[in-house]
């Protein structure tokens, strides 16, 4: 294994080259399970931990390594261990705010390539869902593809390929079933040397299923079908790099039932180019699209060229946003007093 197998290049060699002349190595972080790193390197495979300083200067969970970072390390070979000194800077990142009330980042993979959208064609598809993954995906910086999986449970794919058309404007979708192999040599299109792929989406859709079918061998545990709901059993209970013998990266993630926003400006405006581009056809600049005389957005829904359920959604995330952004400016205020906290107590110490 070399660092290109890993999806090294130029774009981290770059910010890479100050440290590597003070004789530090570099490695990709493969697994992380309570701030115990499995990181793969040139050489080795080796578990890291961050290093005292590192953590000091961290002031929540978006400044840890996640799993697709490349990291700066010293090695202890012969121990098989290592100590994180520093991130490169990310190519892309997939991005949620934590589950429940707290107000921070959780990082779901780093430096990837294309984003997998998985979602099964079964009872739990849900068209809403898909879309709010797609504003992630398109603010992640990497390119997003669907992935509408369990054809062979389907009795209406054509149907759902429709709806699924109308909130993935531009994106590739391929429908597949791992089962039956079909559909499965379109994606293999996207795995390439040096390349990451992470599979995003709800619990039980089949995405380990999917990187099983990559690998060629039960890499990763699957669930059946649950009785009463039609959904897979969830097995995946940590996001896990697997390096493809054939080449090519796979970033397998635990399913998210609630994907909560953590920033989506551009995403916004990407997933839902449609109605921004009728609100640029209202007559009023401001226009809240409620009822205003010569309302772009609110002809198309009287003519049935956009679909109200849509619209909603977007008024409900964009709504989402402002909140998360009214809360995360009090955040970005507390921080800053934490860290001038850090740096007087780093001056005093230094002092004495």
């Amino acid at each position: 294994m070399n660092l290109q197998t890993l999806g090294w290049n130029q774009f981290f060699e770059t910010d890479f080259l100050a440290y590597k002349e003070e004789g530090y190595t570099v490695g990709r972080v493969a697994l992380e399970h309570k701030r115990l790193y499995r990181v793969f390197t040139e050489d080795s495979e080796v578990l890291a931990e961050v290093s005292g300083k590192f953590r000091f200067n961290s002031l929540d969970r978006g400044d840890y390594p996640a799993v697709g970072d490349w990291v700066v390390m010293t090695v202890r070979q012969e121990e098989g261990k290592a100590t994180i000194h520093a991130i490169l800077p990310r190519k892309s990142k997939f991005s949620r705010k934590v589950a429940g009330v707290t107000t921070e980042e959780q990082i779901v993979a780093a430096n990837v390539d294309h984003v997998f959208i998985v979602a099964a064609l079964n009872a739990d598809f849900n068209v809403r869902r898909i879309e709010r993954y797609m504003l992630t995906a398109w603010e992640s910086g990497a390119n997003p593809v669907i992935v509408l999986s369990k054809a062979d449970l389907c009795d209406d794919v054509d149907e759902k390929v429709s709806e699924t058309e109308t909130v993935a404007i531009g994106v590739p979708i391929h429908v597949v079933s791992a089962e039956q192999n079909i559909g499965l040599e379109a994606l293999s299109a996207y795995i390439e040397k040096g390349r990451t792929i992470a599979l995003l989406g709800s619990s039980g859709v089949g995405k380990s299923t999917l990187v099983n079918a990559f690998t060629g061998k039960e890499s990763l545990k699957t669930g059946g079908i649950r009785e009463g709901d039609d959904r897979g059993r969830h097995t995946t209970t940590h996001r896990e790099l697997i390096v493809l013998d054939q080449g090519g990266i796979l970033i397998d993630t635990p399913g998210m039932r609630e994907l909560q926003l953590w920033e989506a400006d551009t995403g916004l405006g990407q997933g839902f180019s449609d109605i921004e581009v009728l609100g640029e056809q209202c007559k009023f600049r401001d226009c809240q699209h409620n009822g205003e005389p010569g309302c772009a957005v609110g002809q198309a829904i009287t003519d049935g060229e956009l679909d109200l359920e849509r619209f909603k959604s977007y008024l409900k995330l964009q709504k989402e946003l402002a909140y998360l952004d009214r809360k995360e400016d009090k955040q970005l205020a507390i921080a800053e007093i934490e860290k001038w906290k850090k740096i007087t107590v780093g001056q005093k110490k230094r002092k004495k």
